[in-house]
């Protein structure tokens, strides 16, 4: 009786401690210590420790050769960036004010030959357009034939807007190229970094933060210079393309009244406008 007793009694603390593990693990005699971490990952999470450096300059110290060469360009690119953005805005700023001065000057000449004498100290577009179209006039051997002459002197002024065009453009084919490659050049140090993440992984046999953060840490700083070399690049290209847009439009209006010059000059046959010019070297289009 007393042994039914003592049975029933071990019976009941068994189904008491069913909703309590540790009280299992006490009746079968394991340590629930020794379930919960195995000796070798212990070893192992006891020697990896955050890296103290998470700067950007740490993390770069720290990171892997391919993703510093990653991040290396990424700043060159930048610079770049920056160095075109500096040139560029002088030019196209002074390239824009010598247009404009010239063209408060030009309407108020009666002639080619006005124009000429008013633009005679500066050196500009306007005046490159000036003497192509004196030269023509010059070179034409009937000046009767009228729509001839336009003809000429309208092909010799586009292929002079065109070359100034060029030139003014000239560098900004760069910052497209940085802005549509460098996201990409940064996505490639990304995904260099989170491979290196799980080859740690691989490695350490062990998923502790330890082991991932400095690859996660890699990857998000070459998606950052990425970035960060591509957006300004990309917005810097947008405002130049609508600046270089009103410089051709400035163009356009020189050759419009340097034409209308022309045109009046054709209707004074007598006043001989190419025998006044000044001895100009007629500017060629690949300059």
């Amino acid at each position: 009786m007393q042994c039914n007793e003592a049975f029933a009694r071990r019976i009941g603390r068994f189904l008491r401690s069913i909703s309590d593990p540790p009280a299992i693990l006490v009746l079968l005699g394991v340590s629930s210590s020794a379930l919960a971490q195995d000796p070798g990952d212990a070893a192992v999470i006891g020697t990896a420790t955050l890296p103290r450096d998470l700067t950007p300059w740490g993390m770069f110290l720290n990171a892997d050769p391919i993703v510093k060469g990653v991040l290396i360009g990424l700043v060159l690119a930048s610079v770049v960036t920056w160095t075109v953005w500096l040139a560029k805005t002088i030019e196209i700023f002074l390239a824009r004010r010598r247009v404009r001065s010239a063209l408060n000057i030009l309407p108020g000449a009666a002639s080619l030959s006005k124009g000429d004498e008013r633009l005679s100290r500066t050196k500009n577009e306007i005046g490159r357009f000036l003497a192509a179209a004196m030269i023509e006039l010059r070179l034409s051997p009937n000046p009767l034939e009228r729509d001839g002459i336009k003809e000429r002197v309208a092909s010799r002024l586009e292929r002079l807007e065109a070359s100034f065009s060029r030139r003014i453009s000239r560098g900004t084919g760069v910052l497209a190229t940085i802005g549509a490659t460098a996201p990409f050049v940064g996505l490639f140090g990304t995904v260099w970094g989170i491979m290196n993440s799980f080859i740690g992984i691989s490695k350490a046999h062990t998923t502790n933060l330890a082991v991932v953060a400095p690859g996660i840490a890699e990857a998000l700083l070459a998606t950052a210079f990425g970035l960060a070399a591509a957006i300004p690049a990309v917005m810097i290209y947008n405002v130049f393309a609508r600046s270089t847009a009103g410089y051709r439009a400035l163009l356009g209006d020189g050759a419009a009244e340097v034409m209308r010059l022309v045109s009046r000059d054709l209707d004074r046959p007598a006043a001989a406008p190419g025998s006044q010019r000044r001895n100009v070297p007629l500017p060629t289009a690949a300059e």
